[in-house]
Formats: structure tokens, C-alpha cells, sequence
């Protein structure tokens, strides 16, 4: 079936649904999508977010993890979604802003098959370096490189995906040569800076927290346009260089269609749940960081935003989607 004629079977299914139902939202339990496995980061911001949400509701969420595929197979399933209300989506930024430029083609279209519904929270990467490199701020890493070409490297998680992109990114602004090695598995590449086999490399709170306690890794920088909250020594990247921001999200949409008044309750819970202190204090424990869900407006805005900073990224370094 061609995406314009689901398109219009999914509408037509969103007026059949029509105005009582979602007068009436919600009489059964609903579905969240993840992109990721059980037990990982975004899965848990995830059910932390929506235990809450089902609360609000008065109904249960059933959060259906589909990982894999670079967020792929979550977005597909989402996209195919009946548009009615009960099913919602958890998407990552990459799903929505760097897939469209890395990809030749997806079976999902990620401006047309889904509707901005809330902004859950943000998180900052951390440019961290082995204790044995000589720097303790980006323009010292950049003095060492420029002095000591090739012997630096970086981990990441490829080129195609946010650290990778980044650790390049980086490379471009700051006339840096650092050698970046991809990792199938980023553990493995978190595991080689600790000791020293690599020496750089680009991490979320999540992963870096624990690190950077133990002194195992030096952070010199961070992704976020001010200082993270909690982390005020370590620099913002753009105190060195001017602009640069890039920041991973987690955000909630709903298939194309979904019943208007529906998108705006969940919002409005969303924003209730996501400013009470206490959500607030344990996302920002997890790495991540909320002011409120936003608009659905400003939410769709912020996805158009990113998508096109990350397509102007791709462009200028040359990458050419698969």
C-alpha cells in the first residue's frame, strides 16, 4: 500500500473515530513505542514519564519496546499506527531529524506520518578525554592535536549516528584531525578510552556520569548552548566555539491524524507531569532535563529546527546516505 493511500485510509479512520471518542479518551489502555530496549535510558525516561501520564488518564500504558535498525522498526510500526489515541510514540532526535539525511530512503515519512504532541526532556554530550591527555579544555585538545598529529583517536558510535557526527562536527570547526574509530557497541569504545586505547570520545550524561566521578575520564566540554545544570566547571563546546550546540531529545508524537483534542490533553498532562519538581529532579538524576512539554506547535518547530542544522551538518561533512 503507497503512503498516499494509507494516508488517506488513516484519515478516514480519524473522522470515523470522530468527535465523541475523543470526547471520551480514554476508555482502554493506550501504547507507547520505544526505539530502544528494555533497561536502557531512553526507556526508562520513557516509562518514568508515561507511569505518570496513566495516572493522569486514569488508564494503563503499555510501553511496546521495538529497538533496533537505528530507530527504524519502532518509527515504522508508530507511522502504521491506528491514528485514535491510543497509540503514542517516544521518538528520539535521531529518528526525526538525522535518519532523513543519513538514509537513502525510510519506510517512514518523518515530517508527514506523525503529530507533534510533547517535548519530554533534553540531554547534553560530554567531550571527554583518557587522564593521560594533556588538555584540559577544548583549545589545549586542539594545541596537543595540531602538535602531535596522529596520535589522537576518537570513539564513537559511527559516523551515521549523533556521536559520530559530533566527533566530526568537531573535528571540522576546530581544525582538529583526530582520528575517529566507529564501535558497533559503545561500550566497547567507552572501554578502550578508560584505558587508554582510544583517548576521546563524546558521551551522554548517562554514560558519562559515572566516569567522570571516578576520574577515569576528564570531561573538557559540553553540548549544550549554557553550562549543564549540575556540571557548572566543565565549559559549554560553544564558549570555544561560537554556536555549537547539539543536543539529543526525547519527545512524544502520535500517527498523522490523531484526533486534535486528544494530542492537546496529552500535552497538557505532559506539561503538568514533566514541571512538577519532583519529575523534574529525577529525570535531571537520569541525565536529561525538562522545562514543561511545550506546545505541540513549538514542538513541531523544534523538530523542523534540528532537522535542517543536522542536514546542513551532513552536507558539509560530506556524508552521503545509505
Amino acid at each position: 500500500m503507497n503512503r498516499t493511500l494509507r494516508g488517506l485510509l488513516l484519515l478516514a479512520l480519524s473522522c470515523a473515530f470522530g468527535e465523541a471518542g475523543a470526547q471520551s479518551w480514554p476508555v482502554r489502555p493506550i501504547r507507547v513505542i520505544v526505539s530502544f530496549a528494555a533497561g536502557s535510558a531512553p526507556d526508562i525516561v520513557c516509562r518514568f514519564v508515561t507511569d505518570r501520564l496513566s495516572r493522569a488518564v486514569g488508564q494503563s500504558i503499555v510501553v511496546d519496546n521495538r529497538p533496533g535498525s537505528g530507530n527504524i522498526i519502532a518509527a515504522q510500526a508508530a507511522a502504521r499506527s491506528a491514528p485514535d489515541g491510543y497509540n503514542l510514540f517516544c521518538a528520539t532526535a535521531a529518528t526525526l531529524v538525522s535518519n532523513p539525511h543519513t538514509f537513502k530512503s525510510l519506510p517512514y515519512d518523518p515530517v508527514k506520518d506523525f503529530a507533534p504532541v510533547a517535548m519530554i526532556a533534553k540531554g547534553p554530550f560530554f567531550v571527554l578525554v583518557h587522564p593521560s591527555v594533556p588538555a584540559t579544555t577544548l583549545a589545549e585538545l586542539a594545541a596537543y592535536d595540531k602538535a602531535n598529529p596522529g596520535k589522537l583517536t576518537f570513539a564513537t558510535d559511527g559516523l551515521r549516528n549523533f556521536t559520530g557526527m559530533m566527533a566530526a562536527w568537531l573535528n571540522k570547526i576546530s581544525g582538529m584531525s583526530i582520528l575517529t574509530v566507529p564501535y558497533a557497541a559503545m561500550p566497547l569504545g567507552i572501554q578502550d578510552t578508560v584505558t587508554g586505547r582510544t583517548q576521546v570520545t563524546i558521551l551522554a550524561i548517562p554514560a558519562a556520569a559515572p566516569r567522570i566521578r571516578s576520574a577515569e575520564l576528564r570531561p573538557l566540554a559540553a553540548s549544550f548552548a549554557q553550562r549543564v545544570p549540575g556540571y557548572e566547571n566543565v565549559p559549554a563546546i560553544a564558549e570555544t566555539y561560537p554556536g555549537f550546540e547539539l543536543v539529543g531529545w526525547f519527545l512524544m508524537v502520535a500517527p498523522a491524524g490523531t484526533p486534535a483534542k486528544i494530542v492537546q490533553r496529552v500535552n497538557r498532562e505532559m506539561d503538568r507531569i514533566l514541571k512538577d519538581p519532583e519529575t523534574a529532579q529525577r529525570l535531571r538524576g537520569l541525565g536529561f532535563f525538562t522545562e514543561g512539554a511545550e506546545t505541540p506547535e513549538a514542538v513541531g518547530d523544534a523538530i523542523r529546527t534540528d532537522r535542517e542544522k543536522w542536514g546542513r551538518i551532513v552536507q558539509e561533512l560530506g556524508i552521503q546516505p545509505e
